[in-house]
């Protein structure tokens, strides 16, 4: 893992740029953007996937795999994430060949360029209430520039340029950078201790909170029921504080929530109250369309026609989407890794199952929060599933663990019947067509690539029925 060095200087001008890892969500829609803007882009990425044919249909130069011999002559610039190893040999080369070497965040630093800046920032539902933002905001007639952690799936994009002096931006608090934006109107969703690796301490963490914050030029939208944000509201200085949430002093109120189905509820403002109701299931949704409405209060749009605005937004890619049905099994995946994350999907989800059984699919991301966490895991996976099936860690940028694998967290279930540790993907693609019936949802949970074993879970549903034991196993 390299850590961001913000005090590298930004070139004021780009004419190419190499992304390593171009294939993410996040360095994808960078990389498109750099496109609009007419800079040759080339990018590599460890694996195939279509985000990069996407890029290459757009123009861009992509490789499989890194490589020190992808860096064309021409490149003047390389921007990389935080997940990459200090021995990648396109890292090294561009740092022997003295090209400006840049993190992800400075190059979206560089393309804001001094416009009017709405940042996302919180530990869950940052992507999905940027995603209502942006929406939101292109229904009421703006045409904002955009750069989200996942694709809106009404857009079908993660970042698009518009005409707007307004950027609204997913901002990353894993490793600090979100500090580095000048942000003019700033919403937390919530604060809840993550990223402890880079923090070190809770107290770190919610003072960098404090200061992405109290830094904002107009206004801190924040959550008035989340505990670490309560933490946080101590500490701000700033004149203009917006909250949300269900408390009754919360300045944009939300109340009246009914998750039977896509979620319903009231919005309450300055005395006005407005009924509500989106296509996404989950209370969580609720709370993230109350904290997007307060930051279009705060752009100046009036209530009722923010609300009705939020109505149309119809979810974000990998947030509780539908992927097939087969023999009457839905599969949907979600991109929750945090245990609060993990309880608001499932929970969602049983908002809309009906008679049916939650399957979990559950990949641990990184070692260090499985390590940190997984007793949590386990309480969230036993209380709101119905039948766990746990993949081993996704280690994403660190390397393994000693005793750190998903047994960590199968082991930790107090019923053991509940939960079935399965390494090999083809054996838990199997062992869930076996568990699962007419009308059951199997959910996949995490934000590695656990959504690459829907395709095999799909085609084990379709198989006829090998007569095995392990619906009964899972407790039938």
């Amino acid at each position: 893992m390299i850590r961001p060095d913000l005090s590298l200087p930004i070139p004021e001008n780009i004419e190419a740029a190499h992304f390593i890892g171009i294939g993410g969500s996040g360095m994808s829609g960078l990389a498109r953007m750099f496109l609009d803007r007419g800079i040759r882009v080339s990018g590599s990425d460890r694996a195939d996937s279509k985000g990069l044919r996407d890029l290459e249909t757009l123009g861009a130069t992509v490789f499989v795999g890194h490589d020190a011999a992808n860096l064309a002559d021409d490149v003047d610039t390389v921007i990389h994430t935080g997940a990459i190893w200090p021995e990648n040999p396109e890292f090294v080369r561009a740092k022997e060949r003295g090209l400006h070497v840049i993190h992800r965040s400075q190059a979206l630093y560089w393309l804001i360029g001094g416009r009017r800046l709405v940042s996302v920032a919180g530990a869950h539902g940052k992507t999905t209430s940027t995603g209502m933002i942006v929406t939101a905001l292109r229904d009421l007639g703006a045409d904002p520039t955009f750069v989200n952690g996942g694709v809106i799936a009404q857009l079908g994009v993660s970042s698009a340029s518009g005409s707007d002096d307004l950027f609204v931006i997913e901002a990353d608090e894993s490793d600090g950078t979100f500090v580095l934006y000048d942000t003019s109107i700033a919403l937390i969703t919530n604060v809840d201790p993550d990223h402890l690796d880079h923090w070190g301490t809770r107290e770190a963490f919610y003072a960098a909170f404090a200061q992405f914050a109290n830094d904002a030029r107009e206004a801190v939208v924040i959550s008035s029921d989340d505990a670490g944000a309560r933490i946080v509201r101590e500490q701000l200085t700033h004149r203009h504080v917006v909250t949300f949430g269900e408390a009754a002093d919360a300045t944009v109120r939300v109340s009246d929530i009914v998750t039977d189905g896509p979620v319903s509820f009231s919005i309450t403002h300055d005395g006005a109250t407005v009924e509500a109701r989106l296509p996404v299931p989950g209370a969580h949704n609720a709370i993230n369309a109350a904290g997007a409405i307060a930051v279009l209060l705060t752009l100046g749009h009036e209530l009722e026609p923010a609300v009705r605005a939020m109505e149309g937004f119809a979810g974000t890619v990998r947030r509780f989407e539908l992927h097939g049905v087969t023999r009457g099994v839905s599969v949907y995946d979600d991109y929750a890794h945090h245990p609060t994350e993990v309880a608001a999907a499932l929970a969602a989800a049983r908002t809309v199952v009906g008679d049916g059984r939650i399957i979990a699919i559950q990949q641990p991301h990184t070692y260090s929060r499985t390590q940190e966490m997984y007793r949590e895991f386990a309480e969230v996976l036993e209380r709101y599933a119905d039948h766990t099936v746990m993949l081993d860690v996704y280690g994403a940028r660190e390397d393994p663990v000693p005793g750190v694998t998903g047994e960590l967290v199968s082991d930790a279930f107090d019923d053991p019947s509940h939960v079935h540790f399965v390494p090999d993907w083809q054996d838990a693609a199997d062992y869930t067509a076996s568990v699962a019936r007419d009308g059951d949802y199997v959910i996949t949970l995490g934000c590695g690539n656990v959504n690459l074993i829907i395709p095999q879970v799909l085609e084990a549903l379709g198989r006829p029925a090998s007569g095995t034991t392990a619906a009964a196993d899972a407790g039938e």
